[in-house]
């Protein structure tokens, strides 16, 4: 067994055990990558405030997301393709959030289905909706996340159409993947993922196959897929949508004041401070420099999350310090995945718990819900380059 003391020693097993597509489809960013980049980077310009001669004892990052008690203010956010990564994927990525106490949830892209998740785990997992044109699958989908007793919906707003990305259009991106030669050569160097995949019977899009009128293989659902996403998307249709869930609402993909203002009046349960890991609009601004501008805008009338660009506990110690409530990662827990498995994932949560106690202690403060503004360094450029 490894020894892992970062999410990057779990990122360099995961690119040497996850076929290549895979790996570059969770390391990735639309066209030239500069928001997925500075995504990054701009968490390494804000800096921490150290504090000394204070009591360190007694110590707890226990928190709440959308009136849910977790281990720590992070989530496992949606992520496409997720069994992909490792047979079972998002059963296993489930199971390891649900031991740890912190929230999952299961995007609509996803490679196991809602009940297959539900049926491998005991508590309310959450889930993610894309919008598409098929009113009858829309349906049908919030319906059986209904069923399966989710306890929140989190709909993604800034994927109405798809940005580029270069590497899975040279790859050939496909679940399960197209058997061309460069493929094949690749997957005979990953063994062991191949041999998990040929256990599973889970290769296919779980929540649409079978599912979507006239998707019954690989060859109907690319073509489906392709023409569903709704660029018709906005609040008139997100208000049908609240009404016929019902339920506690997350609205992803937040990226500007205004944009805010309106979800808060909305009436929105939380908010997701996110550009979706710089996989759509490439050249925004990165999320956490975004997030203190939004947190002002909104106040307390909304939870203010953040995604995008997290890869350890001091990351999110420093979202939580500009005004998140909370935070979600998605690479740093693929990367375990697809390192590890189950146990990969749960290395992941184990590294950013460790470096977040830790990080918050040397900060002066024993209670992660007393962190704040004060507690870090912010570059005096923010807020005055751009406007």
């Amino acid at each position: 067994m490894p020894v892992i003391t970062s999410i990057e020693d779990l990122k360099r097993l995961h690119r040497v055990r996850t076929p290549r597509m895979f790996y570059d489809y969770a390391e990735s960013g639309s066209y030239t990558e500069q928001t997925f980049r500075e995504n990054t980077t701009d968490f390494q310009k804000v800096r921490l405030r150290q504090k000394v001669a204070v009591d360190m004892s007694d110590r707890s990052v226990a928190s709440d997301m959308v009136g849910l008690p977790v281990s720590m203010p992070v989530g496992l956010a949606p992520v496409g393709m997720t069994g992909m990564q490792r047979a079972d994927g998002e059963i296993k990525a489930a199971r390891a959030a649900e031991a740890f106490g912190v929230p999952f949830c299961l995007s609509t892209m996803s490679i196991c289905s809602i009940e297959d998740v539900a049926a491998h785990t005991t508590r309310p997992f959450m889930f993610q909706l894309y919008v598409m044109k098929d009113q009858e699958f829309l349906e049908n989908i919030i319906g059986r996340a209904k069923a399966a007793g989710c306890s929140a919906l989190m709909l993604t707003l800034d994927l109405q159409i798809l940005g580029q990305r270069h590497k899975d259009l040279k790859n050939g991106l496909s679940a399960p993947p197209k058997l061309t030669l460069p493929t094949m050569l690749n997957l005979a160097t990953k063994w062991r993922w191949g041999l998990e995949m040929l256990r599973t019977k889970r290769r296919f899009f779980g929540n649409i196959v079978g599912h979507a009128k006239g998707v019954g293989d690989t060859s109907s659902l690319a073509s489906w897929t392709a023409e569903q996403f709704d660029p018709q998307l906005d609040w008139d249709k997100i208000a049908r949508i609240r009404d016929l869930w019902g339920g506690k609402l997350i609205l992803k993909g937040i990226l500007d004041a205004d944009d805010a203002r309106i979800a808060a009046d909305f009436g929105a349960d939380a908010i997701i401070v996110s550009n979706h890991g710089g996989r759509q609009l490439d050249g925004a601004l990165s999320s956490i420099r975004m997030l203190p501008e939004i947190v002002a805008a909104v106040g307390d009338r909304v939870e203010v999350h953040l995604d995008s660009g997290i890869r350890s506990g001091q990351d999110v110690l420093k979202a939580l310090a500009l005004g998140a409530h909370a935070t979600w990662i998605g690479r740093a827990w693929l990367h375990g995945l697809g390192a590890m498995g189950q146990a990969g994932v749960t290395a992941a949560l184990e590294v950013i718990r460790k470096e977040l106690d830790v990080s918050m202690a040397l900060c002066g403060e024993r209670d992660i819900r007393n962190v704040g503004r004060h507690n870090v360094l912010v570059p005096a450029e923010w807020g005055r380059d751009y406007s």
